[in-house]
C-alpha cells in the first residue's frame, strides 16, 4: 500500500524525505565518480542528480581511504544498486562484508541535487 506524504510527516520525517517516499524509492543505475569527489548519479526515473561526497571524507572514518582521488573513482554499483567501494580492492567484498563502505540509494538521493 502506498504511504502519503502526511504519513512519513507524522513518523518525523522531514518534508524532503517524506515527499521522496511517497513518491517512490529511486534506485541508482549508474554511478560516475568526477574530480571534484562529487559522483554523477543517474536514477532509473531518468533523473541525474549530483551528489558531494567531500564532507564524508573525514581522518578517522571508514571514508578517509576514498579522498586519494584513485580510491575514489574506484566506486561501483553493488548488486543492491547502493554506491560502493571496495577498502581493499584485492579483498571480494561479496565474500568479506567488512571491506565494502556504501551509501544507500535513499541516502543519494536525498542529499543530492538535480543536475538534469
Amino acid at each position: 500500500m502506498q504511504k502519503n506524504v502526511e504519513y512519513y510527516l507524522e513518523k518525523g520525517f522531514d518534508r524532503a524525505a517524506a515527499e521522496y517516499f511517497a513518491q517512490g524509492r529511486r534506485q541508482i543505475i549508474h554511478v560516475k565518480p568526477n574530480a571534484d569527489f562529487t559522483l554523477t548519479l543517474s536514477f532509473d526515473n531518468g533523473e541525474v542528480r549530483l551528489y558531494d561526497v567531500k564532507p564524508l571524507l573525514k581522518s578517522g572514518t571508514v571514508f578517509e581511504p576514498f579522498s586519494d582521488i584513485q580510491n575514489f573513482r574506484r566506486v561501483y554499483l553493488d548488486d543492491a544498486h547502493c554506491v560502493a567501494w571496495d577498502i581493499d580492492p584485492a579483498v571480494d567484498s561479496e565474500k568479506v562484508w567488512n571491506n565494502k563502505v556504501d551509501l544507500s540509494s535513499d541516502t543519494c538521493y536525498l542529499d543530492s541535487v538535480s543536475i538534469s
